[in-house]
């Protein structure tokens, strides 16, 4: 009873007693239903998993083929969710960042602009987008044979976008290390460059000097050991397109989609993030002379990004799961391949509990991730 009284233990006590009989009726569920299931001589548990897949996945960010195991086509599903959320929150930050400061511009043109944006990504189901510009790529560009030139060897047509690639064939280890001192070598310097600017007040141009060592241990590599490296060129055929890689329309419609869905949603975050930071700052900051461009990149950004952090992760969490529309255009994600096996297999209690769970846990790991991100940056009370 001691122990009840502190409230540290207590709070843990109880959180831990919701966990465990929450996990004791979910397996009391899962027993009844396998013991129903099997009254019916249908069969369960996960056995299933080590089966040969059978079907073939049209696009994979690992490599697939039917004669992988079911394990392996869930876990090709998983990686595609992954890439495409990923490039999605990317694109779609920087893009929100920028209308999000559009959208308090001075110009009443542009103000505009960007609010018209917002509302028009906002105030639409994301479902109607993707199905939109699917059928924008589909329907309206032009067959290969006429594809559009977007730039030397990038071609878009209504199959999708053709990019060149590049095989890396020997050497890739070096290169990799390499990147990696290089960006450690930089934050480094750009932490040691950034307290002694705050220590002396004399500038000391610490971002050029930390982006020039970042590249460094690479030109090194690419000088001393070299690199072995196969570019694949697209070329514009009389009906067809070969070389490089193709982007399947598909990937390229969810990707638009998510990119300006998540955009409207950041650009509001950081217009309330700059909103929220006191006009005194600004006011400061003419005083001393700074124009107001540096004034938004020097004293309001990085003091409205530590506002930002929490509603962005609600952001990351909602685009990841809202990449599960993608069964709704063809794309083949984790959702889409679940069902593919479910229809192969007929377990589909065990499926669904599969993908379920992996949707629990990357949802976990990006709050935790931003959540870290968020006690790091925040600033410390004394």
């Amino acid at each position: 009873m001691a122990l009840l009284s502190n409230v540290r233990f207590r709070a843990l006590f109880y959180q831990w007693l919701a966990i465990g009989v929450i996990a004791l009726i979910a397996w009391s569920m899962f027993t009844t239903a396998s013991q129903n299931l099997a009254k019916h001589d249908i069969a369960t548990g996960f056995s299933y998993l080590s089966r040969q897949a059978g079907f073939v996945i049209s696009e994979a960010a690992i490599p697939y083929g039917p004669s992988d195991t079911v394990a392996h086509a869930l876990l090709v599903g998983l990686a595609n969710t992954v890439k495409v959320s990923l490039l999605a929150a990317i694109f779609g930050t920087i893009i929100g960042l920028l209308v999000g400061i559009g959208r308090m511009s001075r110009n009443p043109i542009l103000q505009r602009l960007m609010l018209g944006y917002v509302e028009a990504l906002r105030n639409v189901p994301l479902l109607l987008y993707l199905l939109f510009w699917y059928a924008v790529i589909i329907n309206v560009l032009p067959p290969v044979r006429e594809a559009l030139a977007l730039a030397p060897h990038v071609y878009l047509s209504n199959s999708g976008l053709v990019i060149p690639s590049v095989t890396l064939e020997s050497g890739f280890a070096f290169v990799f290390a390499a990147i990696v001192v290089g960006i450690i070598g930089a934050v480094v310097i750009r932490r040691f460059a950034l307290r002694r600017r705050l220590a002396t007040g004399v500038s000391n141009n610490g971002a050029l000097v930390a982006v020039m060592f970042g590249f460094l241990p690479v030109a090194l590599v690419l000088l001393l050991h070299g690199i072995d490296m196969t570019f694949d060129l697209p070329e514009k055929g009389r009906f067809r397109l070969t070389g490089g890689v193709q982007i399947k329309p598909e990937f390229v419609a969810l990707l638009f989609g998510l990119s300006l869905s998540v955009s409207a949603n950041v650009a509001e975050i950081v217009r309330a993030g700059i909103q929220a930071v006191n006009k005194g700052q600004w006011e400061a900051a003419m005083a001393l002379g700074l124009p107001r461009r540096r004034t938004m990149r020097l004293v309001i950004l990085p003091q409205a990004s530590r506002l930002m952090i929490p509603p962005l992760t609600n952001t990351y969490l909602t685009v990841f799961k809202n990449s599960s529309l993608a069964i709704a255009i063809g794309y083949p994600d984790l959702v889409m391949v679940s069902n593919t096996v479910m229809n192969q297999t007929g377990q589909a209690m065990e499926t669904i509990a599969i993908f379920m769970g992996a949707y629990l846990t990357l949802s976990i790991i990006i709050s935790l991730f931003m959540n870290w991100y968020n006690s790091h940056v925040a600033l410390k009370e004394r």
